[in-house]
């Protein structure tokens, strides 16, 4: 932790900064190290941190009383699946997550998103966004363009192709390489294909983020087979979300956690994130529909459902998955475009409801595109096991959200006062400072990211303020369309997103950060 004394930064004049000159007097500065934190100043000067500790009197500068309130570095968010809200100019501005205090989201998880980083960056750059944005080479996306969604290994050709993209989107500025093996087409993907690819993400000093294979039963499996890829590429892993999801995977977390212990005490660069959440959130089919039934689209989908000799298997294995769901009352639907009256109830309901079984509302809203949905399948105790590691960094695993007729996942608008305000301040499972620092200096460790993640002089000027006693989480599963209590400022590179509490719609702060660049 810095000591109470001045740090400060000669600043160069940067005509794109903004002409931010303010001083945060009298807060408790939290570095983001995890160290105990002092009561001091924060200079803020354009879009850097001036000066951390005793800060003199400073001429033109705005003075914000930090009494009583807490001071940190803008928080990082590892992994959310932003990519599209980012670039739509409606919510460019990402206000559910600059109200939690996110400073940075890193996108293209879960193997998902733009395949082609310079053309994502470029758009962000023209347009604005609200908060800083980090990208990741996207497996799944990759090998869908080059292979499209069929169940097979890649050729020579293909192999080399998609190597090619990765290595090109590490040169237009990626952090890594993202893999979802539980979606399409990834999950058909064995690991050599994917140690291929990691090594053409470590030429670049890339890391390697997974929503790992399994995250049930086969849990421990599934880590270890991401701790052998980024012992053959090269890259640090970092596995995306961790948990133990369904009855059957609860208390698997302590052995995880061994897993994973194991590797790093032998050297090896590993770590995770989380959201502190009991329930995960994906679509329908990913959550029981098996992924030897996905290949193709949706086209292909409703053809085995009406195959004589496929479809009855399939129900069967359809309607297994539910049962072992409660019979669909831990499954509820967040966004069902075909009917939105459905938003927000349990597929259990929903049968009773409409007279029907479990499975016939499943294969219903199958047929007609499929849903979003909230699904309950993990413990609280392995929620807090995996909460209280230091190597564990908080991330949402949600998207860009605005108030409507859906009923998402409350990550989206809570995730960062949750982790802070409840488990920290209330519950005291974590520290204050291991839970800030497990949003901010902890994921700019592992991105490597030298100019963000802490307050020291230098540093860009990504910064937050909230009062400790009221900074809480509001959304809920049932509303989860409310932003964050007991926020009073954020900086995104100097320029105010959050001032006296009030979200500025027209900060457009944020940029494009290009790894290596």
């Amino acid at each position: 932790m810095l000591p109470l004394a001045l740090l400060a930064f000669a600043l160069a004049a940067d005509p794109k900064a903004p002409d931010t000159n303010v001083v945060i007097r009298g807060a408790t500065i939290h570095d983001g190290s995890g160290g105990k934190p002092v009561v001091g100043d924060v200079h803020i000067k354009g879009d850097r941190i001036a000066a951390v500790g005793s800060v003199g009197k400073i001429d033109g500068a705005k003075e914000i009383a930090g009494k009583d309130l807490v001071v940190c570095p803008g928080f990082i968010d590892l992994h959310t699946h932003c990519d599209s809200g980012v670039q739509n100019d409606k919510t460019k501005a990402n206000k559910n997550y600059v109200t939690q205090g996110c400073t940075t989201v890193v996108t293209g998880n879960c193997g998902s998103g733009p395949v082609d980083v310079a053309a994502y960056f470029a758009k962000l750059d023209k347009q604005g966004v609200g908060t800083n944005v980090i990208h990741l080479a996207t497996h799944n996306s990759i090998r869908e363009q080059v292979m499209k969604n069929e169940n097979r290994k890649p050729s020579e050709a293909e192999q080399k192709k998609m190597e090619e993209l990765v290595d090109k989107a590490m040169a237009d500025g990626a952090w890594g390489l993202s893999t979802g093996l539980i979606y399409n087409p990834g999950t058909y993907s064995e690991t050599k294909e994917i140690v291929g690819l990691a090594k053409a993400a470590h030429q670049h000093g890339g890391i390697y983020a997974s929503h790992i294979r399994d995250e049930a039963s086969g849990l421990l499996t599934a880590i270890e087979e991401a701790i052998r890829i980024g012992t053959e590429s090269g890259c640090p892993v970092h596995i995306s979300h961790i948990k133990a999801s369904g009855k059957a995977a609860h208390g698997m977390s302590t052995r995880a956690v061994e897993v994973i212990e194991a590797a790093r005490k032998k050297g090896q660069a590993v770590t995770a994130d989380q959201y502190p959440y009991i329930a995960s959130s994906t679509s329908l089919r990913a959550t029981v529909v098996p992924s030897r039934y996905h290949e193709g689209g949706q086209k292909e989908l409703v053809a085995r459902l009406d195959d004589p000799a496929t479809g009855p298997k399939m129900k069967a294995d359809i309607e297994k998955a539910v049962d072992g769901r409660d019979g669909g009352k831990r499954i509820q639907i967040a966004r069902y475009a075909a009917n939105p009256k459905w938003n927000g109830k349990t597929i259990a309901a929903i049968a009773e409801a409409e007279k029907k079984e479990p499975i016939d509302v499943v294969l219903e809203i199958e047929r007609n595109g499929g849903a979003q949905v909230v699904n309950f399948g993990m413990s609280e105790e392995d929620v807090r096991v995996y909460m209280t590691r230091p190597w564990v960094a908080t991330a949402s695993d949600g998207g860009v959200q605005t108030p409507g007729d859906t009923v998402p996942h409350p990550r989206s608008y809570g995730t960062f006062p949750r982790k802070i305000g409840r488990y920290a301040i209330d519950d005291k499972i974590v520290s204050l400072e291991q839970a800030i620092r497990s949003s901010s200096g902890l994921p700019a460790d592992i991105l490597k990211l030298t100019d963000r993640g802490y307050l020291k002089a230098g540093q860009f000027a990504d910064v937050v303020v909230f009062d400790p006693k009221a900074f809480r989480d509001t959304a809920t599963y049932e509303k989860p369309h409310q932003y964050a209590a007991g926020l009073k400022w954020v900086f995104v590179n100097g320029g105010a997103a959050v001032a006296d509490g009030q979200h500025q719609p027209e900060a457009m702060g944020g940029r494009a950060l290009r790894h290596g660049k």
